[in-house]
């Protein structure tokens, strides 16, 4: 008994110092902090504009204003995730092992939904524009693109685990393969794929906020002009606009998918 206890003393030891040891690696690596001189300027300068934010941006009936920005921006969440929804279907299936019993073409797929997981948004992004141009449709394609692979992942997971009891009754009864995937295994499936894709459209919110700082449509579009020329009440009520909207699709997408589940 006290040589178990020792050599867990021993392990829990061991684990802690190989912690440490990775966090002072890495932090070995960064650079040391440094404050400019104007940091502070800066800092109250946003601040400030951050309560005082210009409130004539909101709307603006001759031309580029908030709520514009922000609609382009929910428009290209909601697109790109309707985009990785439909894609992600025959993957997710492809990928189940309970549903094809071909390891080459199961592992084909998993292989495929990994290598899209590897690229973030931004970099999709970048890589759309070169191919497509600069502007909402290039970000569409990257939350599009860029969303099968996890979303594949996740459906393909939650068909592996669905009770086929059933498939099996349905087979017994004289089914064919498609009326058994139909109503017995989809059913299954359809909560979670909506819980799924109402959570993957929240991140793509948030993404596609960012994806316009590099040209890719959306509010990111005039928060970075706005930043570039220090103009920080503006950038106050882009930021005031971007909660909102993401708190909102938060709450309400919260409340579905705990109606789902």
């Amino acid at each position: 008994m006290k040589r178990d206890k020792s050599f867990l003393t021993i392990r829990r030891v061991l684990l802690v110092i190989a912690v440490l040891a990775v966090y002072t690696w890495a932090f070995s690596g960064l650079p040391i902090l440094q404050f400019k001189e104007t940091s502070m300027e800066v800092i109250s300068s946003i601040f400030s504009g951050l309560l005082q934010p210009d409130w004539t941006y909101v709307y603006d009936p001759k031309g580029e204003d908030l709520l514009r920005g922000l609609l382009d921006t929910l428009a290209i969440a909601l697109l790109g995730t309707f985009i990785a929804a439909f894609l992600c279907i025959p993957f997710s299936f492809m990928a189940a092992r309970n549903i094809v019993k071909n390891k080459a073409v199961v592992g084909t797929n998993k292989f495929i939904l990994s290598f899209i997981r590897v690229f973030p948004d931004i970099v999709l992004a970048l890589l759309f524009i070169k191919a497509v141009g600069p502007g909402a449709f290039s970000g569409v394609l990257a939350l599009g693109i860029g969303a099968v692979g996890m979303l594949g992942k996740l459906i393909s997971e939650d068909i592996e685990r669905i009770d086929f009891s059933a498939r099996e009754a349905l087979v017994a009864t004289g089914a064919n393969p498609v009326k058994t995937l139909m109503f017995a295994v989809i059913p299954q499936v359809m909560p979670n794929f909506f819980s799924f894709v109402l959570y993957r459209f929240e991140i793509n919110v948030r993404a596609a906020t960012i994806l316009g700082i590099i040209g890719a449509g959306g509010i990111g579009t005039p928060l970075i002009f706005a930043l570039s020329v220090r103009d920080w009440e503006r950038v106050g009520i882009i930021l005031l606009g971007i909660i909102v909207m993401v708190t909102v699709i938060d709450v309400i997408s919260g409340k579905i998918r705990a109606r789902l589940t």
